[in-house]
């Protein structure tokens, strides 16, 4: 069978929203290291434009056997091409200053499972399996992902999915808060561009700043005097007047970002 030529992650935006796509369905959006170089180009391409207030990642994928990611590409370690960047890029997701919004539309394997937990939130389609099969590859997991496993679910959740190597089901995911919503697949992109278009709504030097706070928290990385003058900013911003002021006049507020 001849497979349609490589396509590198597409990025569109409009309105606030940006959106990244994995664009290899016919090899289940397997990531490679040039996939990676692009992910981290385009993060710090969000990161510059102030204009975006949430970033949506999702991917083609085939009717048939929908999956969102395969994870990294082994073939790459056969080539002696270290895996060097996934960490960078799941690192990279979770520190981005939008909200982020990954739209499970497939089921998701090894490495990519680390990029949905690495977004502020995940809905997935019904259906749809994740797994995490790095034991029965014969591979340790690298570290912040293993942290940011315990810290989203919990270490028996994580210990279920690490050392078990089973797949988890789209009932048991939505149960441990893995996913936020699960959603009929016919439904999901319709529901997602809803959740991202009222995130674009909120205050984005709150919520922006309030989710660096609450990222650190979980890692246990926090100090408390950053998180007050996170909070004394918010306090003494041009957004926090606005907001008051719209609230009194009962119309929706018009936001700065300072």
């Amino acid at each position: 069978m001849t497979h349609p030529p490589y396509e590198p992650p597409r990025y569109g935006a409009d309105g606030g929203i940006a959106r990244i796509t994995l664009a290899r369905p016919a090899y289940r959006n397997r990531l490679h290291n040039e996939d990676l170089e692009r992910l981290l180009a385009l993060f710090a391409q969000v990161d510059a434009d102030e204009s975006i207030r949430v970033v949506v990642l999702t991917a083609e994928v085939l009717a048939q056997r929908p999956v969102f990611s395969a994870g990294y590409h082994t073939g790459e370690f056969e080539a002696g091409k270290p895996a060097a960047n996934f960490e960078q890029v799941a690192q990279a997701l979770e520190r981005l200053r939008p909200l982020t919004v990954c739209a499970l539309n497939g089921s998701v394997y090894g490495g990519a499972t680390d990029l949905v937990l690495a977004c502020d939130f995940a809905l997935g389609a019904e259906g749809i399996e994740m797994r995490m099969p790095a034991a029965a590859l014969g591979l340790h997991y690298y570290a912040s992902g293993l942290v940011r496993y315990v810290s989203r679910l919990g270490v028996t959740v994580a210990k279920r999915a690490f050392l078990s190597g089973q797949a988890l089901d789209a009932q048991t995911l939505l149960r441990v808060g893995y996913l936020q919503e699960l959603v009929p697949p016919e439904r999901l992109e319709a529901r997602v561009n809803e959740f991202a278009a009222h995130l674009a709504t909120l205050a984005p030097l709150a919520a922006q700043s309030m989710k660096q706070s609450l990222n650190e928290i979980a890692r246990g990385e926090y100090d408390v005097a950053r998180l007050r003058a996170r909070e004394q900013a918010s306090v003494d911003s041009e957004d926090f007047a606005e907001g008051r002021r719209a609230f009194a006049e009962r119309r929706k507020p018009v936001w700065k970002g300072r």
